[in-house]
């Protein structure tokens, strides 16, 4: 069996700060050709690179992205000083237009852009989808929006976007009404969200995974019919997959 294809996870995390353009590019060179990045708004709505709900974790300030201009992102660093101390203490806080820039120079990779739920309770829906989906455009056929948000999706396909991809914490969350109308391309689950057992399907989309950092759980999840494996460790279970028999 070939092994699954991997989804570096927020860029090459183990290796490099998260959601940084640092961590795309490390992916990029490890042979990544599937990249999930999160998306946020500023105060002043520019789409820029980030997960978390507060800054403290990677920036070590308090506040909000929806909080801070774009001016104010831009003198913090993103650096996850706990994981890194020092060693990304220049790296900038990156903004959507410049991974368009970096997309652009790597046609034959496709990326995952997850538009954040605190993003679209903050600024709403259409302005939220709106903001990102003009910052793609360049690079729309590498691009596929994903989210929580089914209203978001449903959204991004009105604006002409007719590839997306679901997100769901639990398997049973595939049944939750207008999912299956959405009719995404790709469904993403958490691995801990899974049972335990059988085949896992859901009609006319690839499934992708997360968060697995294990070769075996890779290799079972694709002989369950799992077609993508989303990981922070990208470089490492790659080679693990493709180097090493399998793990009983």
């Amino acid at each position: 069996m070939n092994p699954p294809e991997l989804v570096a996870h927020r860029g090459y995390t183990l290796l490099y700060p998260e959601n940084t353009l640092s961590a795309v590019r490390g992916a990029i060179e490890a042979g990544g050709r599937y990249v999930e990045v999160d998306i946020q708004l500023s105060r002043d709505e520019v789409p820029v690179l980030f997960h978390d709900h507060t800054l403290k974790r990677l920036c070590g300030v308090d506040g909000a992205v929806h909080e801070s201009a774009l001016d104010e992102l831009r003198q913090l660093h993103p650096s996850d000083f706990d994981r890194f101390g020092y060693k990304f203490a220049a790296e900038p806080f990156p903004t959507l237009a410049e991974l368009v820039e970096l997309i652009a120079r790597h046609p034959s990779i496709i990326f995952f852009i997850e538009i954040k739920r605190i993003a679209l309770s903050r600024f709403g829906v259409a302005k939220t989808v709106a903001r990102i989906l003009h910052e793609l455009k360049p690079v729309r056929r590498q691009c596929v929006p994903i989210s929580y948000s089914l209203t978001a999706l449903r959204a991004a396909q009105a604006q002409g976007w007719p590839i997306v991809g679901a997100v769901i914490d639990r398997w049973r969350d595939r049944r939750r009404p207008g999912l299956r109308e959405l009719a995404p391309r790709y469904l993403f689950c958490d691995v801990d969200g899974l049972p335990r057992f059988g085949k896992l399907k859901f009609e006319g989309a690839q499934l992708a995974i997360f968060e697995v950092q294990s070769a075996a759980t890779a290799r079972r999840l694709s002989a369950r019919g799992v077609e993508l494996i989303e990981t922070f460790h990208f470089g490492e279970l790659k080679h693990e997959l493709e180097h090493k028999t399998a793990t009983p």
